[in-house]
């Protein structure tokens, strides 16, 4: 950046609200959590135990009024589901006290009968893993030693690690469930492809189960239920999209079909409705789907050279907790990898350039804490819950490429990357790099879209960098301690 941005100082907000700019004054988002219910992947992944903010929760009935007397309105607790004494007992094993508020809505919806789609729109923290996995728990039989080894619930996934993290939280809350067998179909060593899918759930990425149904390695006639995890993902990019779109064709016809996403931009929400046609709807208000509870700074930087010197210097912060550093291409995270290890310090990274064990061996490593910092693109940007992940630096602003070719920032990206952190009502810090002029403006404008307050970081005292950000982290887990029930 130029000595002029630099000398300015002040927050974002009070940089782009200069007389000679048209923008609004920007409103500072609260971090201050309300007690709710608890929810969360199972202790073994790391989940967290706690408070989920408030949330409000906007549903949609395809064929029934809103009517709060209506029994598939809201549940209140667990059991009123009539759910097998097995699940509850798994619930209870992962400290799953009550529903969250989007379950309280969710859950009947999806496990009435028969059946019905269901298109829910809640950001990650509120509970929608667990939600539709109690949905496939509900409805898989498992009465004969045939149907244990027959596929009858089938979730999509956008990435290998997230399709792992879903089976983590299937085997926990199926754990008492005798006879439950669970089919991963993402990519794997030749030596480690099955011959045939013999189990009741398999959770997958699309172009691996579209392979194994080609193959007649996945037998499709008896699924039941189809979930896709972060469905706009999935939905919205080219090579995925063809590629959900090719195995729901190979499905039977009255599979009920599940979408949950955090985000839903208008023209995904408008295919996601043909993609499960006359389905019931579950929507968190998009000013709900910011970033509350995440302190936001920012890092001037006048090079690419300095915006590494500055990752350096927050070595020390990162490892704190733990913490991901996103960038825009692999080359870059093994880049950066390759000279963080040579100068002494310890860090992991994870791209989609990496195959098979290996990312498995660096995710298990990250979650388990043996690493603490992980560098990685936006392969790790959706959906992956860590809870001890405390800060989240944006070494490349999060970008698409726009009409005429011109870069713009991707809202929907920077939500989920920084969402990382600031799990369950806690607060998490993410820091932002600008190096030149479109990165610059692309924060204004993300500051903008969000109505947030994203601070600048004073670089001449490193000494009061740390000193804030160690402050944050603490106050984080202050409020963590207090937010856990009594």
């Amino acid at each position: 950046m130029s000595t002029e941005n630099n000398e300015t100082g002040g927050s974002l907000a009070d940089r782009i609200t200069k007389p000679d700019e048209a923008s609004e004054p920007a409103t500072t988002t609260t971090d201050t959590p309300t007690k709710s219910s608890d929810d969360g992947a199972g202790t073994a992944l790391q989940g967290s135990a706690l408070q989920e903010p408030e949330y409000q929760v906007e549903v949609k009935l395809s064929d029934l009024q809103a009517d709060p007397n209506n029994p598939l309105y809201s549940v209140k607790s667990f059991e009123d589901l009539g759910l097998d004494p097995r699940i509850l007992k798994g619930l209870s094993a992962m400290s799953f006290r009550k529903p969250s508020k989007v379950q309280e809505r969710a859950l009947p919806l999806l496990m009435q009968n028969p059946p019905r789609n269901l298109v829910g729109q809640s950001q990650s923290g509120t509970g929608k893993t667990a939600a539709f996995v109690l949905n496939v728990l509900s409805r898989v039989d498992l009465s004969t030693e045939e149907m244990q080894a027959t596929p009858q619930a089938l979730i999509l996934a956008p990435t290998r690690e997230l399709a792992r993290q879903i089976v983590g939280v299937i085997q926990s809350m199926g754990q008492f469930l005798d006879g439950l067998s669970i089919g991963t179909a993402v990519p794997a060593d030749a030596s480690a492809r099955p011959t045939r899918m013999t189990a009741a759930v398999v959770v997958g990425t699309p172009g691996t189960v579209q392979d194994m149904v080609k193959r007649r390695i996945l037998n499709p006639t008896r699924l039941k239920v189809l979930v896709l995890d972060e469905a706009d993902n999935m939905l919205d990019q080219q090579g995925l999209g063809d590629q959900c779109i090719r195995v729901k064709a190979m499905l039977p016809r009255t599979i009920q079909v599940v979408l949950f996403s955090a985000t839903f931009p208008a023209h995904v929400h408008r295919y996601a409705a043909k993609f499960a046609p006359d389905a019931n709807e579950i929507t968190l208000h998009h000013e709900e789907l910011t970033v509350e509870g995440i302190k936001q700074l920012y890092m001037d930087c006048n090079s690419d050279e300095e915006k590494y010197s500055n990752l350096v210097q927050l070595y020390g912060l990162l490892t704190v907790g733990s913490s991901i550093i996103f960038v825009k291409t692999r080359a870059s995270a093994v880049e950066i990898e390759k000279r963080m290890t040579a100068e002494g310090h310890t860090v992991a990274s994870l791209t989609g350039g990496i195959e098979g064990s290996q990312r498995d061996a660096v995710i298990d490593a990250f979650r388990n804490g043996e690493a603490k910092v992980l560098i990685t693109t936006n392969v790790l940007a959706r959906g992956i819950d860590v809870s001890t992940v405390s800060l989240v630096v944006n070494y490349d602003i999060p970008e698409i490429m726009g009409p005429n070719r011109k870069r713009e920032p991707d809202y929907q990206t920077y939500l989920h990357r920084i969402g990382r952190t600031g799990r369950f009502g806690r607060i998490g810090v993410a820091i932002s790099f600008v190096s030149n002029r479109e990165e610059w403006d692309m924060l204004r404008q993300i500051q903008q879209h969000f109505s947030c307050q994203i601070d600048r970081i004073d670089t001449s005292d490193w000494d009061e960098v740390e000193r804030m950000i160690k402050r944050t982290i603490k106050n984080s887990r202050a409020q963590a301690q207090f937010a856990k029930p009594q």
